[in-house]
């Protein structure tokens, strides 16, 4: 038998069968920073840029990616998300911190989701704010924490898990 959980046992894919998991409240935190010019972050700072309202477009996008991940990430079970939140945070002159969190009440938790939902955000910022900066950088897109489920708690950082 295979000892990872999305090959059988020829070591072909496929989709993991959670039917026998138990339900639980399940939460998962992301985040992902865009690296920019200052000259872009005040323009996005003062909503002016030409294609609109980039935060509030980026949030938007990072909500509707982290509810369509399955159809994007072909293992990814489909789930009726119950919350996912996007907030953007301006780190520095030049860094706009983005964290992705989504929640769940299910047998399968939520960290496809989030990390979705701050990549897309990511990736809607680059695209509303490219004809004023082509050198933005998308950097550390990764998992901060997790919660539920078989496993427990992990966060980013600590070896815990309860």
């Amino acid at each position: 038998m295979s000892k990872l959980s999305h090959t059988d046992a020829t070591g072909a894919a496929h989709m993991v069968d959670v039917g026998d998991k138990t339900v639980t409240n399940r939460r998962a935190v992301a985040e992902a920073s865009v690296v920019m010019k200052p000259e872009t972050m005040q323009q996005i700072k003062d909503n002016v840029m030409k294609k609109g309202d980039v935060l509030a477009t980026a949030r938007i996008a990072g909500i509707m990616a982290a509810k369509k991940t399955h159809d994007l990430i072909p293992l990814c079970h489909p789930l009726a998300i119950t919350s996912v939140k996007v907030n953007f945070t301006y780190a520095s002159k030049t860094i706009l911190h983005i964290e992705a969190t989504a929640k769940v009440t299910g047998q399968t938790g939520v960290e496809m989701e989030a990390l979705t939902a701050a990549s897309v955000a990511a990736l809607t910022i680059y695209d509303m704010a490219k004809a004023v900066d082509k050198d933005m950088q998308i950097t550390d897109v990764r998992l901060l924490s997790k919660e539920g489920g078989k496993s427990g708690l992990y966060e980013r950082g600590s070896e815990r898990a309860s």
